[in-house]
């Protein structure tokens, strides 16, 4: 009986302490993603020779699983976050490594490993847990200046970095980077390191585009217009002709010529088929989740707590930025998902991740009491009594 209670107990404390304004952004982006899908896959199936909603069930078939972790994160303490992040973190280093031996080759990048009839993009679940991990050493270092955190962040970083540079990956190692200096900045950077890092990256910029064909084609066809920018112009026509109330659903045609219409240009199908209005809300509801969360973050106490949600929410927002950015001929072509929008399992359980550590970050606790206490304060409250 006293167990029951306690576990009644636990679930009220989890649902008093939620943010409410972010639970419902993230299971309003989770479920849109699935609805949203059943304009942007069916083309892409077709034209490869599979059923029209083959991607669509896919798609749904990550829904439940996907907010079962999103809620399993929820419940965790900032040291039950802190904990889950070493581990994923471990194991997600170790994946990329195995990656590059037996992964699978994909237009000439291992960036997948396959289970069986599964396949997994282990740097998608590699980030939440970097960005974490980071946090708690920056928090470390500033607790106790004897400790070099900072030093070991930097360490990790640079492990994350070859490791996808070794993919290739330039465009994750852009986001891990600019997680990790947006963190730094946070914990007190000196603006010596500012000057250093900014030349670091810019000089990382210059490397890439002369050691990688790839980046230095696609930069030079965003800056001149010349060559093959079919998808990104055929993502700009979608979005042209949807305006601004959109074709209707199933309405939309320029998106069956549209390669990755259900990955990395879902946005642009959105836009042809439910209208720039769409956009501005979907757009809306993702600055929505990062400004609040921030607003959160500026009240914890805790260092860990402020940096950890923080980090979470800039890679969450830098990544659905680059997307639309995409999309828009705003930015060189870059293979990213929109969270919880695009077609991707990986991707999809990786976000619900962060999702879940966000909400858990951000929970408001009952203050520090004994455990006995507390239990026995509710258990008379249950009871009546």
């Amino acid at each position: 009986m006293a167990g029951t209670s306690a576990k009644r107990i636990a679930v009220a404390d989890w649902w008093r302490g939620l943010d409410y304004w972010l639970l419902t952004a993230f299971l309003v982006l989770l479920v849109g993603g699935v609805m949203l899908s059943f304009a942007a896959s069916p083309p892409v199936a077709e034209r490869i020779g599979l059923e029209p909603f083959h991607f669509v069930k896919r798609h749904a078939m990550f829904l439940v699983p996907s907010a079962m972790v999103m809620f399993a994160c929820s419940l965790l303490t900032p040291r039950g976050v802190r904990r889950a992040a070493f581990i994923l973190l471990g194991v997600s280093v170790v994946m990329m490594i195995l990656t590059l031996f037996i992964g699978t080759e994909i237009k000439g990048a291992r960036r997948w490993i396959d289970f069986g009839p599964l396949g997994i993009q282990p740097s998608e679940f590699m980030k939440p847990a970097f960005v974490v991990i980071c946090a708690f050493l920056f928090a470390e270092k500033a607790r106790r200046p004897d400790i070099p955190g900072n030093l070991f962040a930097l360490i990790l970083l640079l492990v994350v970095v070859a490791l996808l540079v070794a993919q290739p990956d330039l465009g994750q190692t852009m986001l891990v980077s600019a997680a990790w200096g947006g963190l730094f900045f946070m914990a007190g950077m000196p603006w010596m390191w500012i000057v250093v890092l900014g030349a670091i990256g810019l000089a990382g910029a210059a490397f890439a585009y002369e050691a990688f064909d790839h980046v230095a084609s696609r930069i030079d066809r965003f800056w001149t217009g010349e060559g093959d920018t079919y998808q990104t112009d055929t993502a700009r026509d979608a979005i042209l002709h949807g305006g601004w109330m959109g074709q209707g659903p199933g309405e939309g045609t320029v998106k069956r010529l549209l390669p990755d219409s259900h990955t990395d240009f879902a946005f642009a199908v959105i836009a042809e088929e439910f209208g720039i209005l769409t956009c501005m809300l979907l757009a809306t509801i993702f600055a929505f989740i990062v400004l609040r969360a921030l607003s959160v973050a500026l009240n914890q106490r805790d260092v860990f707590t402020r940096l950890a949600i923080s980090g979470l929410v800039f890679i969450f927002g830098l990544q659905s930025i680059i997307n639309m950015a995409v999309n828009l001929q705003l930015m060189p072509a870059k293979g990213m998902t929109l969270p919880f929008i695009s077609y991707g399992g990986s991707s999809m359980i990786a976000i619900a991740i962060s999702a879940g550590f966000v909400l858990a970050l951000t929970r408001k606790r009952p203050e520090n009491r004994s455990y006995t206490d507390k239990l026995l304060e509710r258990t008379t409250l249950l009871h009546g009594v």
